[in-house]
């Protein structure tokens, strides 16, 4: 019903940038926060950045000030990307993308979303 679709991810030397978009299509009334999440090697998932529908922002401590998320919104589709700049190599992780969505055929179910997810290695 829902489907996210990650790109961006890639390898990177420390300090430098990378942007991830997220798109979310399908059949979507509407979509109450995206945001991105990431996983390293035998680490649990943790919260990276989220924006809610009114865009406010809320960023892991680890991130701030170097990672800024922004959303671009149309009819069709939702479009949420993930600027990260002065990268270091504990930013290497599997980044996802995560929605929270009501869907136009169940509009009292509030439903999570993920993308497949997209590696991000830096290097040091």
């Amino acid at each position: 019903q829902v489907q996210l679709v990650e790109s961006g991810g890639g390898l990177v030397q420390a300090g430098g940038s990378l942007r991830l978009s997220c798109t979310a299509s399908g059949n979507i009334f509407r979509i109450n926060a995206m945001g991105w999440y990431r996983q390293a090697p035998g680490k649990q998932r943790e919260s990276v950045a989220v924006i809610s529908s009114g865009d406010s922002t809320n960023y892991a401590d680890s991130v701030k000030g170097r990672f800024t998320i922004s959303i671009s919104r149309d009819i069709a589709k939702n479009t949420v990307y993930l600027q990260m700049n002065s990268l270091k190599p504990e930013d290497t992780a599997v980044y996802y993308c995560n929605a929270g969505v009501v869907t136009t055929t169940s509009l009292f179910r509030l439903g999570d979303y993920w993308g497949q997810g997209t590696q991000v290695t830096v290097s040091s």
